[in-house]
C-alpha cells in the first residue's frame, strides 16, 4: 500500500517568535512509519517539528501548521490507499498573527482563536472506494463512548484511543477498534510495538475488503 502518516504537534503562531502547540514528541506517528516499511509499504510522512529521525525510506513532508499539514495531506490524499492520521493537530489558531514581536505590557493579553480545520473529518467525506481512514482519539473521559463516535462520524475503518498519558511517552496503552470489531486493549506496551499491532490490524482490514 501506499501509506500516509501524520505525525506531531503542529505550531500555530501568536506572532513570528511564540506559538501555541501541545506536547507531542511524534513518536507514535514515527513508529507507524518504521512499522509500515518493515510490513513492505511505501510511506510518506507529513510532520510537523520534531527531534526525532525519521525512517530512511520515508518520503519526508515537513509542515509547521494545521493549515499547512491540511494542505500536504489534500496534495497527497487521492495517491494514498491509507491514511492514519497520529498527528496532534491544534484544534484552534490564532485569528490573527501578529507581523511583530508582542511586547510585555503591564495589561492582560486576550488571543482571539478560531478553529482549525478538521482534517480527517474532510477525508472521509472524500475517500474513494478501497481507501482507508485511520484516526486517533486522545480522550480524558468517556474514552471508548467518544472514540466510538468519532470512528462513526468521520467515516473511519479504525480507531485508536489513548488517554493524556500517552502525550511524548515511550510506552502507552491503546484501545483498538475496527468499524465491524470488538474493542481491543494493548496495556503499556513500547509504542514500537503499538504501531507494529496497528498496521497489522490495518493489513488485514485490507484483505478482508
Amino acid at each position: 500500500m501506499n501509506v500516509l502518516i501524520t505525525a506531531g504537534g503542529t505550531r500555530e503562531y501568536i506572532d513570528p517568535v511564540r506559538f501555541l502547540s501541545n506536547a507531542s514528541s511524534g513518536r507514535m506517528g514515527f513508529a507507524l512509519a518504521s512499522a509500515a516499511l518493515r510490513a513492505g509499504h511505501r510511506v510518506t510522512l507529513i510532520t510537523a517539528p520534531t527531534a526525532l529521525k525519521p525512517p530512511a525510506q520515508a518520503r519526508m513532508i515537513p509542515v509547521i501548521s494545521s493549515n499547512d499539514m491540511f494542505r500536504a495531506v489534500k496534495t497527497e490524499f487521492a495517491r494514498c490507499d491509507c491514511l492514519i492520521m497520529a498527528a496532534a493537530v491544534a484544534d484552534y489558531t490564532p485569528l490573527k498573527k501578529a507581523r511583530k514581536k508582542l511586547k510585555k505590557g503591564e495589561d492582560l493579553l486576550t488571543l482571539s482563536l478560531k478553529p482549525t480545520a478538521d482534517i480527517l473529518a474532510w477525508a472521509g467525506r472524500h475517500k474513494k472506494k478501497g481507501q482507508m481512514l485511520v484516526g486517533f482519539a486522545l480522550e480524558d473521559n468517556n474514552l471508548r463512548t467518544n472514540a466510538e463516535r468519532k470512528l462513526k462520524d468521520k467515516n473511519l475503518e479504525l480507531i485508536i484511543a489513548n488517554t493524556p498519558a500517552a502525550i511524548a511517552a515511550e510506552r502507552s496503552t491503546i484501545h483498538l477498534k475496527a468499524k465491524e470489531g470488538p474493542w481491543q486493549t494493548f496495556s503499556n506496551t513500547p509504542k514500537s510495538r503499538l504501531a507494529a499491532h496497528i498496521i497489522k490490524t490495518i493489513d488485514r482490514l485490507r484483505q478482508s475488503c
